[in-house]
This record gives C-alpha cells, sequence and structure tokens, in this order.
C-alpha cells in the first residue's frame, strides 16, 4: 500500500503549511531540506561501495547506465549529460534510460512507469551487457520499469545498483547494492521532487564524480579533462596553467594554442619537462591521468 511508503506518507510538521505565510513555508522547506544530507551521509560506505564497482567497470571498458522514470529518471539524464564537458569523457560512457524517451524531460509522460518489460526493452534497445553497471533510481524503491530494467540488466550479466527513499525496499531485490539514504515524509505529501530527489541528486553527483576522481579525470580539484569547445572553457584552461605554473594569462594562452588547446598533455610537459610526444604516450599508458602520466616520467626507472 502506498500509504505504508514514508515517500507517500503526509509529514505532521507541514499540516497547516497552506496557512503558514511564505515565509514560513521557506523555513518549513528549508529544515526538511536539512535532513536530506544526513540522510545521505548514512549511506556513505555504501555508496562508496558503487563507486569502486564504478571504477573498476569503467577502467575495464565498461559503461555506467542511469535508469528511471519521472524526476528519478530526469535526475539520472541531467548527471548523463553533465559527465561529457566536465570531465572529456564520451557521451557513450555514461548514459541515462528514462521512460518514455527524452520527451520525458520536459513532458509528463508517467504512465510509461508501469510497464516493466518496457524497461527491459529499454535495456537491451541500449545493448547493456556484462561489465556495465546500471543504476536504477526510484524513490518509492517499487517502480515498475526500473524493476524491469534491473532484471534485464542483471540476466545479461550487468552489475546492478538501486537508490530509493524507502527502507527494504522492493528494488533490492534485483540490485546488487541499494543505495537508501530515507529523508522522511515531503513538504507536500508524494512529491518526491522535493527531499527525495534532492537526496537522489546527491548520491548521483557523488558517483559520477567520486569514479571520475578515481579514474584520474581531474587534476586535484582543477577539471583537467576538458574538451575546451568555447571561450569560457578555454579560460578555465589558462586559470588552470595560471594557478599551477605561475604562468601570465598571455604565456598560458600562447603554450596553450601552441599545443592546440590540449590541456592535459600541456600539464605533464611541464610538470614533467617531457615534449609533446612523450607527454601524450605516458598519457594514454597512463589512461589518461595526468598524475599517474607525471609519476611515470619522473619516477626513477
Amino acid at each position: 500500500m502506498s500509504e505504508q511508503l514514508i515517500t507517500e506518507q503526509a509529514n505532521p510538521r507541514t499540516r497547516d503549511i497552506d496557512e503558514r505565510s511564505t515565509l514560513e513555508i521557506l523555513q518549513l522547506m528549508n529544515e526538511e531540506d536539512r535532513l536530506v544530507a544526513e540522510a545521505v551521509g548514512r549511506e556513505l560506505e555504501r555508496i562508496a561501495a558503487a563507486v569502486e564497482v564504478i571504477v573498476e567497470s569503467l577502467r575495464r571498458g565498461g559503461r555506467l547506465f542511469y535508469v528511471g522514470t519521472g524526476t528519478s529518471g530526469r535526475l539520472g539524464v541531467l548527471d548523463a549529460v553533465e559527465c561529457p564537458p566536465t570531465f572529456g569523457v564520451p557521451p557513450e560512457k555514461v548514459q541515462a534510460i528514462l521512460a518514455g524517451g527524452y520527451d520525458a524531460c520536459y513532458r509528463a509522460v508517467e504512465a510509461a512507469e508501469d510497464d516493466p518489460m518496457a524497461g527491459a526493452t529499454a535495456i537491451a534497445e541500449r545493448g547493456v551487457r556484462a561489465g556495465d553497471v546500471v543504476v536504477g533510481v526510484t524513490a518509492s524503491g517499487r517502480t515498475p520499469f526500473t524493476l524491469g530494467a534491473l532484471q534485464a540488466a542483471r540476466s545479461l550479466g550487468a552489475i546492478t545498483i538501486a537508490i530509493a527513499c524507502n527502507p527494504n525496499p522492493e528494488v533490492a531485490r534485483v540490485a546488487d547494492l541499494t543505495i537508501a539514504p530515507i529523508v522522511g515524509p515531503e513538504v507536500i505529501a508524494g512529491s518526491t521532487r522535493l527531499k527525495a530527489g534532492t537526496a537522489q541528486k546527491m548520491v548521483l553527483n557523488m558517483l559520477s564524480t567520486a569514479a571520475m576522481i578515481k579514474l584520474g579525470y581531474t587534476y586535484g580539484n582543477l577539471m583537467s579533462n576538458l574538451h575546451l569547445t568555447n571561450e569560457k572553457l578555454r579560460r578555465r584552461a589558462i586559470s588552470i596553467l595560471v594557478q599551477e605554473f605561475a604562468l601570465s594569462e598571455e604565456e598560458a594562452r600562447r603554450r596553450l594554442e601552441e599545443m592546440g588547446w590540449d590541456v592535459k598533455t600541456l600539464i605533464v610537459m611541464l610538470k614533467a619537462g617531457a615534449g609533446p610526444e612523450q607527454a601524450r604516450r605516458a598519457l594514454e599508458e597512463a589512461e589518461f591521468s595526468i598524475k599517474r602520466a607525471i609519476r611515470k616520467l619522473t619516477s626513477p626507472a
């Protein structure tokens, strides 16, 4: 029954929210939102285990898929589409499967969530295979589309991870690992785009960001694996060189232009005192981790 799900229960703290002033409404929402980070914090060990699984998969040539419906699915789309511009990975490396297709990003197609076979079909159409990781995102923990997708992915040998916001969610039976931040009833009963959605977004941020850091797609806390396709990103690359190597902006721009705006190779060259081809070769051998490439070139033989 839906009333047994925490995410569907009425919140006693917001029972009279429609009689409150605007400021009081916002204060109530803010108070409830403070519970989200704590709930996610209680799941950090399971999130860390999921990150390690994702890193190992991606390192071996696997792919990361997010699958979901409604708000949960849209959050998966958001995280997936941000990975290429942030970390320079190809779009096929992190993908999202949304019930109802990408039209559902901006138009509600919520009935699509009721068909488990549609979830299984979507997994087959994307060519999910053994070695991939499929993360099912579902606030309730029992969405048929997501259950069907995870079950199909598991049968193909993919590793399955579930993110849900209810204890002992049904989705756990088809997941190898379950992350369940329990955020409690929503400010508006059942509106899981609120606290549950925020918790899911936080977990997705952690999964992709920590995995990309572990894979070497950052340099310290800097976005170093950028595809410098516009002036904003080029300025960001210039800023990295100014900070790290005390170059002037003019010198940094000149060096990047000479390298065809290949910031990764230039950082390795400057840190290791290497030539362009030596730096590129070291990056390839280090799976494009800048720090591993530098260590390879500077460590004694």
